[in-house]
């Protein structure tokens, strides 16, 4: 039951290959069973003799036949699986409980094509691309042994003093080129952090509603959460009902998601519990730069004077998504610690994407872009702001925040968001439901609307199209 597909493209020699070795692997050919001569299974097939000769030596140097002297070639005895091993059975694989874990939490959806209202997306049309292509470029010329060896685990030297200057002027942040950790993302930032500082059964003071990704870190890191309750007035540090906290997770620039700015009192209280328990303090920084009214408020770890707080940024909100940069700031003595654990885990970013970004950095290029982002940015709140207001007020009360790339809107029916976000995304608009960022409470359920990537063509095309959404879902209700 041999054939070669003669129009194919692949090569003959590697058909009757992969046919042979399937038949073999398989059990459709026994072990210790003849397999035809060269000369009559090129006969047979219409082939030339080589063409089988090659099939079979590869076939010879995967052990899967043997020739003997005077017995011709034969299949190898081989250990056949039951055919339900063979498939892998569903009931037969098996994760760690760890890896369950992983495998059961939500994660936002992404669309490509459609209308991005998603939150966190940067406007990456006015990037300087000219700019960054060049100096991409002469790093890749350089063909240098710090570009295209394993010599930084927690980062190129240069980035890293780059990072540590920018930080402390613009963020407040004081720290040693040696305390910044290169990962990839925000995101591995946040799993470095949590299983580096996480044993399994800590707790974890946890923001709610918070950061989904967050979350997900720390419980497949083995911790136990507790939801720190955060409204627009702010954080309910004096809820009784927490726990002593190992670790506490806050979004103090700009809440995620609801945009609250954590004031100084309560900076400070918070500060005072971490020491008062011995716990670590993660702060996650992503929206630190847009301050779009009044100048940026100072990070959490510039009031820090015990060690205490990790620093977590990233530049796929500042740059573009994809570069996939991000780092952290741990205390000094933990620098080498951190360093081990990134070489483990593999989180850290391509040196010559490190290199090009330090460039962009230190050639002054960044600060330019993050100007001119936020005088953007300010402009296009304020006109999404009016233009959600004005078309889509009947089905949603929008918040305004003072800082941030997105901001949220409740629903003032009862709508189911999920529901919503998925209809919408059947016209071409992708939104995230404000649910999905509640854990512990009661969820509310509303849209987090993204604008910092949206120009003016795109925002009527949006709104019109959540308005032609809502305008559905209200005609249904009334049936």
């Amino acid at each position: 039951m041999l054939s070669i597909d003669r129009a194919g493209g692949t090569p003959w020699h590697r058909q009757l290959y992969d046919i042979l070795r399937a038949y073999i692997l398989q059990g459709r050919l026994v072990p210790s069973s003849p397999l035809p001569s060269t000369r009559a299974l090129a006969e047979q097939l219409g082939i030339g003799r080589n063409t089988v000769i090659r099939a079979y030596d590869q076939l010879l140097s995967e052990g899967l036949i043997e020739a003997r002297s005077g017995s011709g070639t034969r299949v190898a005895m081989l250990f056949h699986q039951p055919p339900s091993a063979v498939r892998g059975a569903p009931h037969s694989l098996r994760m760690s409980r760890r890896g369950e874990i992983l495998a059961r939490r939500a994660q936002p959806a992404r669309s490509p094509g459609s209308v991005n209202v998603q939150p966190g997306v940067p406007e990456s049309a006015t990037f300087p691309f000219a700019i960054w292509t060049k100096l991409l470029a002469r790093n890749a010329r350089r063909r240098a042994d710090d570009i295209l060896g394993y010599e930084h685990f927690s980062g190129h030297s240069r980035l890293r003093a780059a990072i540590a200057r920018y930080i402390g002027v613009a963020r407040g942040v004081d720290c040693l080129p040696e305390q910044v950790i290169v990962v990839t993302g925000a995101q591995a930032g946040l799993d470095l952090a949590a299983r580096t500082l996480i044993d399994d059964g800590d707790t974890v003071w946890m923001e709610e509603p918070g950061y989904l990704g967050a979350r997900n870190a720390f419980l497949s890191s083995g911790a136990k959460l507790s939801p720190l309750r955060v409204s627009r007035e702010g954080w309910r540090l004096d809820d009784h009902r927490l726990p002593r906290p190992d670790l506490i997770y806050v979004t103090p620039s700009c809440h995620w998601p609801l945009g609250s700015i954590m004031r100084m009192e309560e900076r400070q209280r918070l500060l005072a519990i971490a020491e008062k328990s011995k716990a670590w303090i993660i702060e996650d920084d992503y929206d630190g730069e847009y301050r779009l009214r009044g100048r940026p408020i100072p990070a959490l770890r510039g009031l820090d004077m015990s060690g205490r707080v990790i620093y977590v940024g990233t530049f796929g909100k500042t740059l573009f998504s994809s570069l996939r940069i991000g780092f952290i700031v741990v205390p000094r003595e933990l620098s080498a610690a951190f360093d081990r654990a990134v070489s483990i885990t593999g989180q850290f970013a391509p040196l010559i994407l490190q290199c090009t970004l330090a460039d962009f950095i230190e050639e002054g290029h960044f600060a330019r872009h993050l100007r001119r982002m936020r005088r953007l940015y300010a402009r296009r709140q304020e006109d999404f702001f009016e233009l959600c207001s004005r078309q889509l007020g009947s089905w949603l009360s929008i918040s305004h925040n003072d800082s941030g790339m997105q901001f949220m809107g409740k629903f003032t029916g009862q709508l189911n968001d999920e529901l919503v976000a998925s209809a919408a995304l059947k016209r071409g608009v992708h939104v995230q439901p404000l649910s999905i960022n509640f854990h512990a409470t009661r969820p509310e359920h509303g849209l987090l609307l993204g604008f910092a990537a949206l120009n003016e063509l795109e925002m009527k095309r949006a709104v019109t199209r959540l308005r032609a959404t809502f305008e559905d879902f209200e005609r249904r209700l009334s049936r």
